[in-house]
């Protein structure tokens, strides 16, 4: 699991420092997760780092039943669970204090980190959705909501992006099954992520090589 809490914790200290720059204005610009704004995206992904802590607060489930991409098939987000994190990442925005936003999300996912350590490696939690996952996969799962919207950060502020190198091995291993793309591609690992979660089109000839390669990645949700 040491690759996986090295990603969590690299993207999320670059998160943070992005946070300590942020603005009133900066907090309103429009992001291409439409209807939120910039102060509602860093919401849900605060929500999102923070959310581990209390899972392993909670009973622990007999055995997995889940992988991390599990977590992140379509049969998940359903209309009504769309819905509820649009909302949920609404509502907790309203709670943001800019002064306090890069500390607040630093404790949060410090939290995290420090309840991961304290736990046995094998240790077994129940997601959102109700399902049993091993620590190790749902960790994984938060260092893709904290690599991807920081990439939704990134363009909704105007900025390069600024997935760090160990982030981008796990998620794009997460997104491809560990498989790699298509050499003919061409593409590195930022365009891979970007163009299999939405973030970039794919092209015609691209689909093209994929289809003719028979390569199937992980379907994902904004």
């Amino acid at each position: 699991m040491e690759p996986v809490r090295a990603a969590f914790r690299a993207e999320c200290a670059r998160f943070t420092d992005v946070l300590a720059e942020l603005t009133d204005d900066d907090l309103r610009r429009p992001t291409d997760c439409p209807p939120w704004q910039v102060r509602d995206l860093v919401a849900h992904v605060r929500t999102g780092v923070g959310r581990l802590a209390d899972m392993l607060a909670a009973p622990a489930p007999a055995r997995a039943e889940v992988n991390a991409a599990d977590y992140f098939g379509t049969a998940k987000f359903t209309a009504q669970v769309d819905a509820d994190r649009i909302a949920g990442g609404q509502r907790d925005a309203l709670r943001v204090d800019r002064a306090a936003l890069a500390t607040d999300f630093d404790r949060a996912w410090r939290g995290t980190e420090a309840a991961v350590a304290a736990a046995p490696p094998d240790r077994v939690v129940r997601t959102r959705h109700g399902d049993a996952m091993r620590l190790g996969e749902f960790l994984r799962t938060r260092v893709v909501e904290v690599g991807v919207h920081g990439l939704d950060l990134a363009a909704a502020l105007g900025r390069p992006p600024w997935l760090t190198p160990p982030a981008a091995v796990v998620v794009a291993e997460l997104l491809t099954g560990g498989r790699p793309a298509p050499a003919a591609l061409g593409w590195d690992r930022l365009t891979l992520i970007r163009k299999t979660t939405g973030r970039a089109a794919v092209t015609a000839p691209e689909r093209a090589t994929i289809d003719a390669a028979g390569f199937r990645w992980l379907a994902f949700g904004r």
